[in-house]
């Protein structure tokens, strides 16, 4: 019996931490509903469209995930890592960016996809203990440093 493999899809995301335009100690992070039903908080990201650009993705997935507009600072760097969904494999490239709020306020409800539960300001030397992903808690530490 031949197995087959299963075909890997690539997907390109790109989002950040948004620097308060009040707190600059303070950066934006969005909480979504894990695969085992939990609540995760995350730095805000989404997919990237077609034309775009990854800054312009970054900023545009910010906004609709926050509803904080920022402009980028700039790149803090990317993860790529892959998983399973059903019979596909996924290999996804995320692009981390560091941006400055520069208008707009936390909105919970603003997500067009209803992903995000709930949004909030976290103090960027605490990310380490909010962060629900390894890779994303190390894009947190080079965005501290970048700041120093």
């Amino acid at each position: 019996m031949t197995r087959t493999r299963p075909r890997t899809e690539i997907e390109v995301s790109a989002g950040g931490l948004v620097i308060s335009s009040s707190d600059p100690s303070k950066v934006a992070l969005i909480s979504h509903r894990n695969r085992g039903g939990g609540e995760d908080w995350v730095i805000p990201k989404g997919h990237q469209e077609a034309g775009e650009d990854l800054k312009t993705t970054a900023v545009r997935e910010v906004a609709e995930e926050t509803g904080i507009e920022a402009e980028v600072i700039r790149k803090i760097g990317e993860i790529t890592y892959s998983f399973r969904l059903g019979p596909k494999r996924i290999r996804k490239t995320v692009h981390h960016y560091l941006l400055r709020q520069v208008g707009g306020s936390l909105v919970s409800d603003n997500d067009p996809a209803g992903e995000v539960l709930a949004v909030g300001w976290f103090q960027l030397d605490q990310l380490e203990g909010v962060l629900a992903h390894e890779n994303e808690r190390k894009v947190a530490l080079q965005a501290l440093e970048m700041l120093r």
